[in-house]
């Protein structure tokens, strides 16, 4: 039974996808081809009820289950899929989004020029962070890795042609030093999928010295604590190292984040999914299944301590960046993805704690990775409809627009004040557990992480209230109705509903004790009075006219790292190859094979067969070395 449910989970998404794929390459302009997406629609839904079925039918959630398929028996190599607490539920999680996303995407896609490529793709989206999710074995893992990769790559730059403004990011035109500072879907497609094999291909030699060194590739099976004491803490730390550069760059932590901006040129329906339930969150999903079965807390390693330090501070230092460009942005989906990037560092940071905490700070990153989901699934949403409804990808509106869309006004209020952090709504019980997990740390870095944290915490809820400021209270108003909506309305609302839905379980189960307990603290009901103050202060001045929120709003200039610097420093390496192949090509090829000719020719013209010839020669020979001698016993 388990057999067909896995091939159901995985491959329902692309066979559903295939109809509206094959039909979209014979008869694009046939209009009854455009009915043909129902039929990915419903692939999604089959993938959903599978991942309900592994959830309720493999014992308890917190129950771990794990089935395997002989693959390649002669190398310990098989088709390994483990269902734990975090895969049952990681599981639904990406099944449901990408379900709601689908049928919101009906509406959203159904005038576009490739449908085909894009349910194809979209769907394999799905299937591929699905494999990620369930796999247990890492080669099996990497599979899924790559297919995020391609299908980020094509869905990110679906609108190839670069014909229309209204999918770029930046100013169309505007130039910084010099510098481009635009970037079109078919760049912004380059971007993603040449910064993510900066960290994929040290991953994939990282798993190659796993399975070398631990002789399996299953991550509930790797003997992390004999493995660091093989190869030590020098050896340990570089293998998680460039393990970790896969979830770094596809989580778009620093320095990587620029592409994650730019990949906003993609359809919404697709930034939704790569900001809540895929691509983005798999790197922090990895390092959470990582450090679940590593167990760092139970391990003495300098090597694994140093990469959990890293990582701890990478996070923070990430999420306070991603959440003060957030607050300068003025692009709807450009503001969304610095707050996601923010977002991501905090999961990071957390999960890290567990070296030092244990696994408690697991639960919390995994939850507020859930929490997360579905408030920026929402989000991007509403910010779909706002740019169909307006014709404008920046923050416009205004009570009017607030009036025509009610529903994207109410969703819009519930996701920024459920992700914000405000007691007593949902992010606030996750977020007041994460300040507990980091007072924990004063004693190994005094107040920084907390401080930290506190200080993001702030300026994320302002960034979220000046999104619902811009958009439907103070902005301008450009009302360009298209009509209809009413599909897309549904999703976003169901989508918000879940917050509320987690909001009763975080009160209200035994499992979320922790959280409720902290959240009745009264350092974490200051914070949350900060980020209640911060948020009012944000809803009535919105914007941060000054140089510094300009920079911001630019991003810091970042983009000079990805666009201008990078580059410099390649073609500066390449020039160096290029004269060095020259170098070579003339000393293999011209210098060696003239000092061998000239030395045969000489070779040739002594061997006459003149014995006069030779006697000159040894004179001359003995008279050189007589000289050479005298001089010798002078300087001597």
């Amino acid at each position: 039974m388990i057999e067909l449910v896995l091939v159901a989970l995985f491959l329902s998404p692309i066979v559903g996808s295939l109809p509206i794929a094959f039909a979209w390459l014979l008869e694009p302009k046939r209009e009854w081809s455009r009915k043909l997406p129902i039929f990915a629609v419903l692939g999604l839904f089959v993938s959903l009820l599978c991942s309900l079925y592994i959830l309720f039918n493999f014992g308890g959630i917190e129950e771990a289950h794990r089935v395997q398929f002989e693959w390649l028996p002669g190398f310990n190599i098989s088709f390994a899929f483990m269902f734990d607490y975090l895969s049952k539920i990681m599981g639904v999680l990406t099944a449901l989004i990408a379900f709601l996303i689908g049928v919101y995407g009906l509406e959203y896609m159904k005038h576009d020029y490739r449908l085909g490529w894009y349910w194809f793709f979209f769907n394999l989206f799905t299937a591929s962070m699905l494999l990620v999710v369930y796999s247990d074995n890492l080669l099996l893992l990497l599979i899924g890795w790559e297919g995020l990769g391609l299908a980020s790559w094509a869905l990110i730059g679906h609108w190839f042609r670069d014909d229309d403004e209204l999918s770029f990011v930046g100013i169309v035109g505007r130039k910084v030093a010099g510098l481009n500072y635009f970037w079109s879907p078919s760049l912004g497609a380059w971007r993603a999928i040449s910064t993510i094999r900066v960290g994929d291909m040290p991953m994939f030699f990282a798993i190659a010295a796993i399975f070398l060194l631990a002789g399996t590739l299953n991550i509930s099976e790797i003997r992390w604590s004999e493995l660091a004491e093989e190869i030590g803490g020098f050896g340990i730390f570089l293998i998680l190292l460039a393990f970790l550069l896969g979830p770094f760059t596809k989580s778009a932590q620093l320095p990587f984040s620029e592409w994650l901006m730019t990949a906003m040129t993609g359809p919404t329906t697709v930034s939704a999914l790569l900001h809540s339930a895929t691509m983005v969150a798999a790197g922090t999903y990895i390092f959470m299944r990582l450090s679940w079965y590593m167990q760092p807390w139970t391990i003495h390693s300098t090597g694994i301590e140093a990469i959990y330090v890293l990582v701890l501070f990478l996070g923070l230092i990430s999420a306070l960046y991603g959440a003060l460009v957030a607050l300068g942005c003025r692009e709807r989906k450009v503001l969304l993805a610095a707050s996601t990037m923010s977002s991501l560092g905090l999961m990071f940071a957390t999960t890290s704690a567990s070296l030092w905490v244990g696994q408690i700070a697991i639960f919390v990153a995994f939850w507020y990775l859930v929490t997360h989901a579905f408030a920026k699934a929402t989000l991007f949403l509403v910010a779909g409809h706002l740019i169909h409804e307006t014709h404008d990808r920046f923050c416009v509106g205004g009570r009017e627009l607030a009036k025509h869309l009610k529903l994207a006004f109410a969703a819009t209020i519930l996701a920024t004040l459920c992700l914000s952090g405000i007691p007593p709504l949902t992010a606030y019980w996750v977020k007041s557990a994460m300040d507990g997990i980091m007072h924990h740390l004063e004693h190994e870095f005094g107040l920084i992480p907390l401080a930290l944290l506190v200080l993001i915490s702030a300026i994320y809820s302002a960034f979220l209230a000046k999104f619902l400021s811009l958009n439907f209270l103070k902005g301008e108003f450009h009302l360009k109705s298209h009509g209809g909506g009413r599909l897309m309305g549904i999703a976003y609302s169901v989508m918000g509903s879940m917050l509320i839905l987690l909001l009763f379980a975080y009160l209200y189960l035994p499992e979320f004790h922790e959280f409720v307990a902290e959240g009745f603290l009264q350092s974490s009901l200051a914070v949350g009075f900060i980020v209640l103050i911060t948020y009012i202060f944000a809803l009535s001045k919105p914007t941060l006219e000054s140089p510094l929120g300009k920079a911001l709003g630019d991003r810091l200039y970042l983009a000079f790292l990805n666009d201008y610097v990078v580059p410099k420093i390649g073609w500066i390496l390449a020039r160096l190859v290029e004269h060095a192949n020259s170098a070579i090509d003339f000393f293999c090829h011209k210098a060696i094979p003239s000092a061998f000719e000239l030395s045969s020719r000489a070779v040739r013209r002594i061997q006459s067969g003149s014995v006069e010839l030779y006697l000159r020669i040894s004179v001359a020979v003995f008279l050189t070395l007589l000289v050479f001698s005298i001089a010798l016993g002078v300087v001597v």
